[in-house]
């Protein structure tokens, strides 16, 4: 870059440039215009005020508690387990009552299981011999029930077989259910009880009716017009999940139960309900070798001889998962004067010009888009680019100046050189008209022809000066 290039990034550091007002008189830019304002108004009032409640701060920081409990017996008459009656302590799990819980709907129970050394099951691919090499003994099976001992198992004439384990024998039963075992879970009753609190309003509330009557929570059952008995039947949960309690309980599910909070402070305390939605939450749809849940537990005893054996259960059956949120919302200035601030700005609200304080300027998003319609679009663009961007330079003007004085000067020095007899006879002697500007004054015609094109000079940059603040028509 050259000493001029370098001469003129400096002197533009010093440019100054101010806002010029142009009134176009355009109606469909207008419209577009007024449009844009009436939409951005509407946008502002619709949905920051009335549905995101844009004049309140809010609390989204909730502390929530869950206690649960689950009710119900049932009876089962199987060969495994024979007659047995199911309560609360058998068929939940954990049963201290938290947000999370499981309650057995199905079982395959092996039972009697020791401690000693037995087959590996088929269909574990560690677990698969055709010689005793192939078992290295100490070496736990992969995938699979024990440890093996160094022999290859094999039934008859066969050629391959399974590893011989020290495990519990005999190993579970490798089957699937075919039928719940536990059908009357479906009558079963879930007591959920849930308090919450919003640390930055200090408001605390729970989902249950503030009662004495102490037989209340004995008798209600949650429904569409009763929140505050949050007790559910459990069949009533997993249909409003949206499945079938019987496919369910036959190979186990995820339900979720959403408990949401959304309070309004501005208004009583008795407005903030509690709302519920139930989901499922594992996918129901896909079906395979891993769908539905299930998991493993064991029940120990010691027969006459002190040996100990056990109970192998698989429990299929569902878990319940209650999840709390909400948030709470309480009038405020300060998000109030934010949210009408950036709706005037996009509105476009300026201030009033010193010129003209009954004119009111735009600039903002409305403004801009039609200035890039008035500017770039319409078939008078270059017309309208012209009158919004003016280049003015001080020094031009200050020139245009310094010539009006010089010209000046020259009328002044003609004058005084004439004789005073004859400044005396000009001066009531008004022509009715004057070759050089009509209606100048009567002095204009007698002027020398340099004065007068001074004035003419002087008058056409005072006219260019004034029509830059007139207005502009289409």
């Amino acid at each position: 870059m050259g000493q001029a290039g370098w001469k003129g990034v400096f002197q533009s550091a010093f440019d100054y440039k101010t806002e010029k007002y142009v009134i176009a008189k355009n109606k469909k830019v207008g419209l577009l215009y007024r449009l844009l304002q009436l939409t951005i108004l509407l946008y502002l009032v619709v949905w920051v005020f009335v549905i995101k409640k844009g004049y309140q701060d809010t609390d989204t920081s909730l502390q929530s508690a869950v206690v649960t409990k689950v009710k119900g017996v049932a009876y089962t008459n199987t060969s495994e387990l024979g007659e047995h009656l199911w309560d609360v302590v058998d068929y939940v799990i954990p049963p201290q009552g938290d947000n999370v819980f499981f309650v057995i709907t199905n079982l395959i129970v092996t039972s009697n299981q020791r401690q000693s050394t037995c087959a590996e099951r088929e269909g574990i691919p560690d677990g698969m011999c055709s010689q005793d090499k192939n078992c290295h003994a100490g070496e736990p099976v992969i995938a699979g029930n024990g440890v093996k001992t160094g022999r290859c198992l094999r039934v008859g004439n066969s050629t391959r077989g399974t590893c011989e384990i020290f495990a519990w024998c005999p190993v579970e039963m490798q089957s699937r259910p075919k039928k719940p075992l536990l059908r009357d879970a479906e009558d079963f009753t879930i007591f959920i009880k849930n308090y919450i609190r919003f640390p930055k309003f200090n408001f605390s509330k729970a989902n249950v009716l503030e009662t004495k009557n102490k037989d209340f929570l004995k008798s209600c059952r949650f429904g569409p017009d009763n929140h505050y008995c949050p007790i559910f039947r459990l069949g009533s949960v997993v249909q409003w999940a949206g499945s079938s309690f019987q496919d369910i309980a036959l190979e186990g599910g995820v339900i979720g139960i959403h408990i949401e909070w959304n309070c309004d402070l501005d208004k009583a305390a008795s407005e903030c309900h509690p709302r519920y939605s139930f989901n499922r939450l594992d996918n129901k749809h896909a079906k395979s070798v891993s769908s539905g849940y299930n998991f493993r537990f064991a029940r120990y005893y010691r027969d006459s001889a002190g040996v100990e054996f056990r109970n192998l259960m698989k429990a299929y059956g569902i878990r319940i998962d209650v999840i709390v949120n909400g948030k709470a919302g309480k009038f405020s200035i300060i998000p109030t004067i934010i949210n009408v601030g950036s709706g005037v700005a996009l509105m476009g609200a300026d201030t009033r010009r010193v010129s003209q304080p009954w004119h009111q300027g735009h600039l903002g998003q409305g403004a801009f888009f039609c200035d890039l319609v008035l500017i770039y679009i319409i078939k008078k663009r270059e017309f309208y680019r012209d009158k919004k961007y003016e280049e003015v330079r001080a020094r031009e003007y200050a020139a245009q100046e310094a010539e009006a004085e010089d010209e000046a000067m020259e009328q002044r020095q003609t004058e005084e050189e004439q004789p005073e007899g004859e400044r005396q006879e000009e001066q009531p002697a008004a022509p009715p008209q004057s070759r050089g500007w009509k209606g100048n004054g009567a002095m204009c015609g007698k002027l020398p022809p340099s004065a007068r094109t001074g004035i003419l000079k002087n008058a056409k940059v005072n006219m260019q000066q004034l029509q830059t603040l007139q207005t502009v028509g289409t």
